[in-house]
């Protein structure tokens, strides 16, 4: 039998994190990842990230229950299936959200997680290429880039949102994370800086983790309401290990809850229902969920777009250029400018997120995405505060059956209204003269659609998830029913184990989560030493005390 300090199971953003962290402490670390390796030409390149999502060796392909806000139609929700998990497939644009966010966090009972408490760990965690201030970091794990994927095109949609009244923001990492600047992305020297790279392959220091991938577990030991160790399937062979002080589960806002639950933590009434032994009834497990929605605003353009690179002798020279300096079009991130934005000005904080791309997507005959083989540009409408709250749950007990996903994404008119409202500023931006003179149709919702009845069915219809679930295992304090874990991340009654990764965060921040979910686990990583030093000083002082005696 295994027996390590420390078991991390997991190992995405937040789970490669905390495990970087706790090495680097001089702990012996087991991580625990159900996935292969990243050490892929197709997560490292930027834009071969289509070939591995929704491809089922690399991306779990979550198949969510049909939504009647958007039709009946059942998405697919990826979830990155290898070593970095999301943040080696995803589209890498680093942002870190709104000051509002943490302190919201803190008020909903996540005390020592508002914006001046979590701000030193996303300094700590980056190597930001704008250099060091009192906001960003140099030397970290996280490479944090400028993108080398540069169309003119972009730089006059920056000038046309400044035109339409969208105040420059001169980082919206730093000071301001309110108005227009380009998007900054997790790559280092044109290639993707994954949680994996920066915190295992780069490490710097401490003791060599152990990593097993291909590593699924079965479910958590628990001891007397402590946790011990975890039983794994790994080549066909169910395998234990143990861990001295205890274990970190990082495994999503959809494995978390379910390998919770799976080890009878959880609602008792649901655990009962499929066979588990009830070890503790935490009723707010699974529950919470929630992701970001938009829609696309795509146009036509007669300027040369990354729709063009891809095609014929220009795809050739794309190719070269990369080889040779790693810039161009295959170090595309899924965003090239953003603004974050209030439809109302009664609101706290920036509701909306425009997201403007240099090139665009079509549908083909099976549905998947594919680029247009015309100039196009796409501008991505994301209502960052969704009204609804969804569940994650059990299929069985089956411990590899998925988890049973229900989520709402457009959960009230009121949502609808807010991407109307944003759909209409990406529209105002679009036709100011730095940019309109370049426009030549617009596909998608299309002139014609004017009418605000008209747009709301279209919002209704083509409205897509943005794929930041978040929240399953809400963060709060202890004697709040539906907390999990309290603000050291310590799973409420079951000693010697932790959450760490999306699932803890109480509400959304603005924009995309990843960068959120890797401070969560360098962060967390402070928290579980902590507790662990205590729990040394505790046992100290109880043997003194025996020894006095």
């Amino acid at each position: 039998m295994e027996e390590t300090d420390i078991i991390v199971v997991g190992g995405g953003s937040a789970g490669c994190a905390m495990t970087g962290r706790l090495a680097e402490a001089g702990l012996a670390v087991t991580l625990v990842e159900a996935g292969k390796s990243d050490r892929h030409m197709r997560s490292l390149v930027p834009a071969l990230t289509s070939a591995i999502v929704q491809n089922p060796d690399y991306d779990w392909c979550y198949q969510v229950e049909p939504d009647p806000s958007l039709g009946g139609r059942a998405d697919i929700w990826p979830g990155g299936r290898m070593l970095g998990g999301g943040s080696a497939l995803n589209g890498m644009m680093f942002i870190r959200g709104h000051r509002w966010d943490y302190d919201e966090w803190a008020r909903l009972g996540a005390a020592g997680w508002d914006y001046e408490a979590v701000l030193p760990y996303f300094r700590r965690m980056e190597d930001n290429e704008r250099g060091a201030d009192a906001w960003r970091g140099v030397g970290g794990p996280i490479a944090v880039s400028e993108g080398r994927a540069r169309y003119p095109i972009t730089d006059q949609w920056i000038a046309a949102a400044q035109a339409a009244g969208i105040p420059r923001s001169p980082d919206l990492n730093g000071k301001s994370a309110e108005g227009v600047d380009y998007v900054q992305v997790s790559q280092r020297n044109g290639t993707r800086c994954s949680a994996a790279r920066g915190y295992l392959h780069e490490r710097r220091g401490g003791t060599a983790p152990n990593i097993l991938l291909e590593a699924r577990l079965v479910r958590l030991l628990i001891e007397d309401r402590r946790a011990v160790g975890i039983v794994y399937r790994q080549d066909g062979i169910e395998k234990t290990a143990r861990a001295r002080h205890g274990v970190v589960l990082s495994a999503g806002a959809m494995n978390t809850p379910r390998l919770l639950m799976l080890s009878g933590i959880g609602p008792a009434e649901h655990l009962r229902a499929h066979g588990i032994e009830v070890v503790h009834d935490v009723p707010g497990i699974g529950g919470n969920l929630q992701d970001h929605v938009g829609t696309h605003v795509v146009n036509e353009v007669d300027v040369p777009t990354l729709n063009s690179d891809a095609q014929g002798l220009r795809g050739a020279w794309q190719l070269l250029r990369y080889a040779l300096a790693r810039r161009g079009a295959l170090t595309t991130a899924i965003g090239h400018a953003q603004a974050f934005v209030k439809s109302r000005p009664e609101l706290p904080a920036p509701n909306l997120q425009i997201s403007f791309a240099a090139f665009a997507f079509d549908f083909d005959e099976r549905g998947r995405l594919m680029l247009r083989k015309t100039p196009s540009v796409s501008t991505l409408v994301g209502l960052m505060r969704p009204s609804h709250r969804g569940r994650i749950s059990l299929r069985s007990a089956d411990p590899f059956d998925p988890p049973r996903i229900e989520h709402r994404q457009l959960g009230s008119e009121e949502d609808i209204d807010q991407i109307v409202e944003g759909i209409g500023i990406a529209r105002s931006i679009l036709a100011e003269a730095p940019i309109a003179a370049h426009i030549r149709s617009e596909l998608r919702p299309g002139k014609a659609l004017d009418d605000p009845a008209q747009l709301r069915d279209y919002v209704r219809m083509a409205s897509i998830p943005l794929y930041h679930p978040v929240g399953t295992a809400r963060m709060g304090q202890v004697g709040d029913p539906q907390a999990v874990v309290d603000p050291d991340l310590a799973v409420i009654g079951i000693e010697g184990l932790w959450v760490a990764d999306a699932s803890v965060m109480p509400s959304l921040p603005a924009g995309n989560t990843n960068a959120t979910a890797i401070m969560i686990g360098d962060k967390g990583a402070d928290h579980v030493l902590r507790a662990l030093q205590g729990g040394q000083r505790n046992r100290q002082s109880q043997t003194l005390c025996e020894t006095l005696a």
